[in-house]
């Protein structure tokens, strides 16, 4: 784009507005399109993502329960006052394992939809023009034609029952952040995260995902013993590794600029059973895996990164063999005396 020339001869005097106001929107569009955003507030920032992506991005602000309850309207407009940011990265949201997605559907609906609704609203009001908010897979339809599904696929049919409450929370996020390009002009964006992993996560806890229940379960485990797995093993997943999630999320925040619910998710697309023998054969303990045959969830829910890798070039992901070893690391080192 080129920058206007600024007229300021006397001659030119009655256009001195117009091409101020030019002027200003040149910087808008450079500032938008060439620099970093700097001043960055994120959201869920005492969550697992947000804790991670505080040792990669340490300038931003990072928002937990104790600063605001961004349920509660008006709190969030608070800290935006407080900090000015020229940009959002909303990661906040009640997140559980297939268990406490099941048993608490009003919980999962109610709390999310609030927190979306108040964050993406009071983002606006408050004159934020960029905003990235995470998704989940899980808000794909449960029942695709072809896999791997893409970005077109996200309204093609209602999310899986286990996941339904918090699938269609992020659903109405997207929505939400949609509605506002449309009639504001602002640049809200999103992306879908698939399974996310990795040191930090929530171990042990009745309601987290798969492979931190996995590590936990298998470092307090004794020789020869048993452990009880949910589900049949036979479901397929792409689990990414939290550390590519949080090298990402800055690039996304500078090229993502569309209403596409962008999809985030490795190659590998691996079964149950399969992730949980990689770690045992890794390891020198003799454990057997049972698995209890309830809530499988979805067989398949693999989505395509192509998108994501015309964005991103000669983008890497962490082999699941690596990012399991480094999991595992991380909870003999910080959780187990």
């Amino acid at each position: 784009m080129k920058k206007p020339q600024m007229m300021t001869s006397q001659a030119d005097y009655d256009h001195t507005k117009t091409d101020q106001y030019i002027e200003k929107l040149y910087l808008n569009y450079m500032n938008q399109t060439n620099k970093p955003y700097l001043n960055v507030v994120v959201t869920g920032g005492s969550g697992f993502l947000g804790r991670r992506l505080k040792e990669f991005q340490p300038g931003w602000a990072y928002l937990s329960s104790a600063d605001c309850d961004l349920a509660v309207s008006g709190e969030f407009t608070n800290v935006l006052q407080k900090y000015k940011p020229d940009a959002v990265v909303h990661l906040a949201a009640k997140v559980g394992g297939i268990k406490d997605n099941v048993e608490k559907q009003a919980e999962y609906y109610n709390l999310n939809t609030r927190i979306n609704l108040n964050v993406l609203h009071e983002s606006y009001v408050f004159g934020i023009s960029r905003l990235l908010a995470a998704l989940s897979t899980c808000a794909f339809p449960n029942e695709i034609d072809n896999f791997p599904y893409n970005e077109e696929d996200f309204f093609n049919g209602p999310p899986t029952v286990t996941n339904f409450s918090y699938g269609m929370s992020k659903r109405h996020l997207h929505t939400g952040c949609i509605a506002y390009r449309k009639q504001y002009g602002v640049n809200y964006s999103t992306f879908c995260p698939s399974n996310l992993y990795g040191p930090g996560d929530h171990f042990g806890e009745e309601n987290s995902h798969f492979v931190a229940s996995l590590v936990h379960k298998y470092a307090n485990a004794c020789d020869n013993e048993v452990i009880e797995l949910w589900g049949t093993g036979t479901p397929l997943r792409q689990q990414l590794y939290v550390d590519d999630m949080c090298e990402i999320i800055p690039i996304l925040l500078e090229k993502h600029n569309t209403d596409v619910p962008l999809i985030v998710t490795p190659d590998e697309n691996l079964s149950i059973n399969e992730m949980a023998n990689i770690l045992i054969k890794q390891l020198d303990k003799n454990i057997k895996i049972v698995y209890n045959n309830q809530l499988d969830g979805q067989f398949r829910k693999d989505g395509s990164n192509l998108m994501l890798k015309k964005m991103i070039n000669n983008l890497k992901f962490t082999k699941f063999k690596e990012g399991i070893m480094e999991t595992y690391s991380d909870y003999m080192e910080n959780f187990i005396c």
